[in-house]
């Protein structure tokens, strides 16, 4: 029996040690972090016009303002162009952290202007926003389609730009 307990314990010794070796603890840090951005701000500082248009009697036409600061517009050659004056193209001034890029939504969402229950097909397009420095302007331009006879009257609708980081 002597023999058989000391068997025993020197059994129980190795394994002691062996689970002691094999119960090896490992650590490893990690680093917690947040950022945190200047809050967007979008001020509207011009409205799109397409300047005042007659229509050619026979054929649709198109009118574009270009999506910049000047708001330079074309004209079909079918369509008479005047109003030159009042021609923009909508301005927003833009300001976020600098050096951030963000995502400009809402210039889908005008599909035509109306007045009354005559309308007109517009699109519209915008500017890159450059916010290296913080901030800049988006230019909002869009081509509008005319109706050949188009009906009189004063046409508009609203949009909504939304800037997001």
């Amino acid at each position: 029996m002597t023999k058989l307990f000391k068997t025993a314990a020197l059994s129980a010794t190795a394994a002691l040690a062996l689970g002691a070796n094999a119960a090896h603890a490992a650590d490893a840090t990690a680093t917690a972090t947040a950022q945190i951005l200047e809050q967007i701000t979008v001020t509207r500082t011009s409205h799109l016009n397409f300047g005042t248009i007659v229509p050619d009697t026979a054929a649709s036409g198109n009118v574009t303002v270009a999506a910049t600061s000047a708001g330079t517009r074309t004209c079909d050659a079918n369509l008479t162009c005047a109003g030159a004056a009042s021609v923009s193209s909508a301005a927003f001034d833009v300001t976020a952290s600098a050096g951030s890029t963000v995502s400009v939504t809402g210039l889908t969402g005008l599909t035509q202007l109306t007045s009354g229950t005559d309308t007109m097909a517009v699109s519209l397009a915008g500017s890159t926003l450059d916010l290296s420095l913080g901030s800049d302007t988006l230019y909002v331009g869009g081509d509008l389609t005319v109706g050949a006879n188009q009906p009189t009257g004063t046409y508009t609708g609203n949009f909504t730009v939304s800037v997001n980081y």
